[in-house]
């Protein structure tokens, strides 16, 4: 419509004037372990804003947090970190090398060769509900929906929907051509300004009909 705003500033902490439970995350985050892309918010009515010190829990290592563009988080969302682990290779999982001293000393070299599970990595347009937990390392595909109160302890593909603890698959989106197509075209990454053109589209339109708009986009076809 004209005169109207095209489309929101993804550099604006809060995006609705009106409800400062949302907020715009990439516009928050100081941490250089800790990447999101434009547009994912967070809806929190205790405030957003904590979001770093308080859903990215145990970062002490050297692993990111990567989140893509557009996605949503409930509040309650945690991703823990690689920090969380305790080595069990042996009698106690007790963390003695935390506590200082002599205990440090004679325990150090077991906790840096534990393992790493690397990155934990969050594709782009991934709804995450209510108190859902991700753990260390584990990698969510794009158009992903995180029910629930479920706890991620291993990788989710792409457009499919997980729940439960720990959460298994409750059922794929879309086919497996429609995935492909979605996959490829990969809306997310168009400019804003045809987002905004195709809205609509995006929210009720078919896999097919946004590889159409991709192929234009590439110059692939018409």
């Amino acid at each position: 419509m004209k005169g109207s705003v095209l489309s929101p500033d993804p550099n604006t902490v809060h995006p609705l004037p009106a409800h400062d439970r949302v907020a715009f995350l990439r516009p928050l985050i100081t941490s250089p372990k800790i990447v999101v892309g434009d547009y994912t918010y967070y809806d929190d009515p205790d405030g957003p804003t904590g979001f770093e010190q308080h859903n990215v829990l145990y970062a002490y290592g050297p692993e990111r947090l990567i989140i893509g563009k557009y996605c949503a988080i409930a509040a309650g969302t945690r991703f823990l970190m690689a920090g969380a682990e305790h080595p069990t290779m042996g009698v106690s999982a007790f963390p003695f090398t935390m506590f200082g001293g002599r205990w440090t000393e004679q325990t150090l070299d077991i906790v840096t060769a534990m393992p790493s599970r690397g990155d934990t990595v969050v594709g782009n347009d991934v709804w995450f509900g209510h108190r859902a937990t991700v753990m260390p390392g584990v990698r969510i595909g794009d158009g992903a929906i995180i029910a629930a109160g479920a706890v991620v302890t291993g990788d989710v593909a792409p457009y499919t929907i997980v729940g439960g603890n720990p959460a298994r698959l409750i059922r794929q989106r879309f086919a497996d051509d429609d995935i492909g197509r979605l996959l490829r075209a990969a809306w997310w990454d168009w400019p804003v300004e045809l987002v905004t053109e195709h809205t609509r589209t995006i929210m009720a339109g078919t896999p097919a009909e946004i590889e159409t708009i991709g192929n234009r986009l590439d110059g692939n076809g018409s």
